[in-house]
């Protein structure tokens, strides 16, 4: 049990949430965590999370993370980039907090840092996963 979901309904939204973001890195486009969650719950039939409740923040934000370390490789392209806040133009905190674990960013980055990282992620992320 993660989150409070069975844990092979995690696992086949991982795997969903994986696919929809490779696909979206070869079309050259972004998606908000709306979208994302809308996604998720119409490929695999489960509940969409409740961006109403903190722990349901957190669980997207770990089924972020996860399909960031399936994807990374040595490559250090954090797929997640592609999700966004609806009707802004910025990653969640928990994109910068990944990359901070991961040794991508420092840790106090001032936010010009911050968005200038996250930019080189989309476009990295786009060359990786995107049409060759």
């Amino acid at each position: 049990m993660r989150y409070g979901r069975e844990d092979e309904d995690w696992d086949l939204m991982v795997k969903e949430g994986q696919r929809f973001l490779i696909e979206l890195a070869q079309l050259g486009r972004p998606t908000s965590y709306t979208e994302f969650n809308a996604v998720l719950a119409q490929r695999t039939g489960l509940r969409r999370f409740d961006f109403d409740q903190q722990p349901e923040r957190a669980a997207i934000g770990q089924l972020l993370g996860e399909i960031v370390d399936n994807t990374r490789g040595n490559s250090g392209v954090m797929l997640s980039a592609l999700v966004q806040y609806l009707g802004a133009n910025d990653a969640g905190p928990g994109f910068y907090k990944l990359a901070v674990q991961l040794g991508l960013l420092e840790k106090h980055a001032s936010a010009a840092t911050r968005d200038r990282f996250w930019i080189e992620q989309v476009k990295l992320t786009y060359q990786e996963f995107g049409s060759k």
